[in-house]
């Protein structure tokens, strides 16, 4: 991280990086002010007491307990800065493209490719879902950049639930209250809190969860597998990036023994979701080809490739914290760090690829809580204190956190 930074600070003064202004990270520096405040109390208070109701309370609610911390995590760093609306208002954001789709989403979906490049920035850079899922939010009487915000930040943070599920069915449920804390207290809730790949995190989790319990569930193995499915075949419409990312629910269905039936189902719900998109009139090969031809001629594709190789890992370090690097390396069964791996395999295939170049604080967010799930490991001690999570790498875990938001101030 270190090295990654000061590169990256050589780069920037020699103008080869023109658009980033604290490489590796997209962002400005800036000072902390006492609008931080409320989030360390916050985390002075969640350190010791989160990893007591996790390792005690009944699963469910330690579930529970661990989104409520996430959530109240996410909003007071957001608060001490710009708030969790003001991302939303900038003009290259998603809410900005809304204008375009009017009252005919239809119409709009079935000429998104040929009239990309009139379309603000980030709706460029994605497929269509997005701006639908948000039309869809003011359709139902919740316009603006608060009710978005409230979206993403409450889809994001239930990740924390959907991850800790998820980790419950493949390596039990030592491991699941080991994981929770760490994920509650994840420094990427710096940028959970405003960004719509938070959203993408959200569902690409649930879509993972539904799917391991549907090797639970006889009553509801179809049921569990076209939710997976839908969710699951979502995430390529969200974010062309994405596709990798379903390394992670197949690993996960292989460890739990997913049942055919179930892996149909969740196939169908795929399936459908490219079929509804089609029928539409948005086919996504072309959609592809449409936004690499936009990403070609933007300013980002000009960065440095064997730089970004590097620090990019260095940046996915600071989102998911020293837990998660200890956890990596921490002895213990393979069947506890099996999905954490998956995400890395896949942030690694994005990032030899050269198609993600800085700013994936925001764009690896999916993949980055599956790796911060590793910090479960670092925590592993059998019972007592030891079960309770080691309190100084969650301490590090929110230190981390609140230095983020203190000194970096993101676009988004």
């Amino acid at each position: 991280m270190a090295g990654a930074f000061a590169v990256g600070g050589l780069l920037h003064a020699r103008g080869v990086l023109r658009i980033d202004h604290l490489p590796p990270l997209h962002a400005l520096a800036r000072l902390p002010t006492p609008a931080l405040l409320p989030a360390v109390a916050f985390a002075a208070v969640a350190v010791p007491v989160l990893p007591r109701l996790t390792a005690h309370l009944p699963m469910r609610a330690a579930l529970a307990a661990a989104f409520a911390a996430s959530l109240a995590w996410t909003v007071l760093l957001a608060m001490s800065g710009e708030g969790l609306a003001w991302p939303f208002t900038h003009p290259q954001e998603y809410l900005a493209g809304l204008g375009a789709v009017g009252d005919d989403p239809l119409g709009w979906l079935a000429g998104f490719t040929r009239d990309l490049p009139a379309y603000p920035t980030h709706v460029r850079g994605h497929p269509p879902l997005p701006v639908l899922v948000l039309w869809a939010l003011a359709a139902a009487g919740l316009p603006g950049p608060f009710w978005a915000a409230v979206l993403v930040v409450v889809t994001g943070c239930s990740a924390t639930a959907a991850i800790g599920l998820t980790v419950w069915r493949v390596a039990g449920e030592d491991a699941a209250r080991r994981v929770l804390p760490y994920l509650a207290l994840c420094p990427a809730a710096v940028w959970i809190a405003t960004t719509m790949d938070a959203f993408f995190a959200g569902v690409g989790a649930w879509g993972t969860a539904l799917l391991v319990l549907g090797a639970r569930s006889r009553a509801g193995r179809v049921t569990l597998g076209l939710g997976a499915g839908v969710a699951l075949g979502a995430l390529p419409y969200l974010s062309y990036g994405l596709v990798p990312y379903l390394l992670v629910p197949l690993v996960a269905a292989v460890a739990v023994g997913v049942p055919r039936a179930t892996v149909a189902a969740c196939l169908t719900g795929m399936a459908a979701v490219s079929a509804l998109f089609a029928a539409g009139g948005f086919w996504w090969p072309a959609g592809v080809l449409a936004t690499h031809a936009e990403w070609a001629a933007d300013p980002g594709a000009a960065r440095p490739y064997l730089y970004f190789l590097v620090a990019n890992l260095a940046v996915l370090a600071l989102v998911t914290g020293p837990a998660a690097a200890a956890g990596l390396v921490a002895p213990g069964r393979a069947r506890d760090r099996i999905l954490p791996l998956a995400a890395g395999v896949a942030v690694l295939a994005l990032d030899v690829s050269g198609v993600t170049r800085g700013e994936v604080e925001r764009i690896w967010l999916p993949f980055a809580l599956w790796v911060a799930a590793a910090a479960g490991r670092a925590g592993a001690g059998g019972t007592g204190a030891g079960r309770e999570g080691d309190r100084r790498l969650l301490a590090a875990q929110a230190v981390l956190g609140l230095l983020l938001q203190g000194f970096v101030r993101s676009p988004w």
